[in-house]
C-alpha cells in the first residue's frame, strides 16, 4: 500500500495547507494535526521556521 505524495492541497487548507498535507501524507485528520501544530508553538523551538520551510518546499497539488 503507498502513500500519497507529499503535496499540499488547493482546497482543504487553512494558510498554507502544510497540516492538511502531512495528515494526508501519514492518514491523520487535517484537524489533529492543526491542534498538534498550535499546541506545538507553546513550546521553544523553531516550529514556525519549520512550518514556513515546509510551505516552500512541499509542491501544490497540480490543478
Amino acid at each position: 500500500m503507498t502513500s500519497p505524495p507529499l503535496s499540499r492541497p488547493r482546497h482543504d487548507k487553512v494558510v498554507a495547507g502544510v497540516c492538511a498535507g502531512l495528515a494526508r501524507r501519514f492518514g491523520l485528520s487535517p484537524t489533529t494535526v492543526r491542534v498538534l501544530t498550535v499546541l506545538s508553538l507553546l513550546l521553544p523551538g523553531p516550529q514556525v521556521l519549520a512550518y514556513v520551510v515546509l510551505w516552500v518546499l512541499m509542491p501544490q497539488d497540480p490543478a
